[in-house]
């Protein structure tokens, strides 16, 4: 088996069986390719099914001289993963990465913005553009609803259910679920829907996307991190943030005043309560508020 023919294999059993997005495709078969550029580069002739731990070993060893702890993890996580389809698949009985550690890294935490700097961001969009009330809309819903960003360029009209007090999200894996969207969130989008994208010449296929650009189209994700940058050297902001950014404050927002972690799990779209437990990690006088309010002994 060629190194080319099992990647494409690959790739065909992340997008069919288990559901996953391009972007996600990309970054887990992204590990695969710079080994296969590693035995390129050293002429090592081991194919996907023969390849030992040893060769692993060194090609991890030579890439460590260039990467952090973390990117050096998850490299090892994405070649365990691939390793593991070609076992499932009975091309290999073992996998070659079994024995290899990953580095001991702490758990990253993720930056957030206050509410003051929220606000300071949005006030800085130029509402005199079109594509201003547009952009307030925008991550308005980002910390509103505390979406990710492939949810927010890829929301429907058809999703927009205010009536009920809710949108339908498509997160990873196409899975939908129900988050609640606040009367502010919906009065921007509904200036944004009236003043602004009515007026837009609306290109075939996307009548029903709701967040376009000027020419129609749908809004790329890259667009939306260069808007969101903009906006933060625009106010002089010191932290390093991007759209994710207010995903991560909405759900640190809803725990400093109280909301439970099952709640934001749901909203988040989290499968794992671990994932959304982070969070509790921002700001640990919540668990201290926690004790002093329900434990027997308070």
């Amino acid at each position: 088996m060629k190194w080319q023919h099992a990647l494409k294999d690959y790739q065909v059993y992340l997008r069919i069986e288990r559901g996953l997005s391009e972007n996600s495709i990309e970054n887990y078969t992204r590990d695969v390719k710079k080994l296969i550029g590693y035995l390129e580069h050293h002429k090592i002739n081991e194919s996907p099914i023969a390849i030992v731990q040893e060769t692993i070993q060194d090609f991890i060893y030579d890439i460590s001289k260039s990467v952090n702890a973390r990117s050096q993890s998850r490299l090892i996580s994405g070649l365990r993963s691939f390793f593991s389809y070609l076992i499932f698949e009975d091309y290999r009985v073992t996998n070659p990465l079994e024995l290899i550690e990953s580095p001991k890294i702490g758990r990253k935490l993720p930056d957030t913005l206050s509410e003051k700097e929220i606000d300071t961001i949005i006030s800085a969009i130029d509402l005199s553009k079109p594509e201003g009330e547009r952009n307030r809309a925008m991550l308005e819903t980002l910390y509103g609803c505390g979406l990710r960003v492939s949810e927010l360029i890829n929301l429907k009209i058809s999703d927009l259910f205010f009536d009920e007090g809710f949108i339908k999200v498509t997160g990873k894996g196409d899975k939908q679920r129900f988050v609640p969207i606040i009367d502010i969130t919906q009065k921007y989008i509904n200036i944004y829907r009236k003043e602004i994208r009515n007026h837009l010449n609306i290109q075939a296929g996307y009548e029903d996307t709701l967040f376009l650009n000027r020419r129609g189209k749908q809004l790329t994700r890259a667009m939306v991190f260069t808007i969101v940058k903009r906006l933060a050297e625009k106010i002089g902001l010191k932290k390093k943030i991007s759209p994710h950014t207010f995903r991560h404050s909405f759900a640190t927002h809803l725990l400093q005043n109280n909301a439970d972690l099952r709640s934001i799990q749901l909203m988040l779209g989290h499968e794992s309560i671990t994932t959304t437990e982070i969070y509790v990690h921002l700001d640990r006088s919540h668990l201290t508020k926690v004790v002093e309010k329900y434990h027997p002994r308070k």
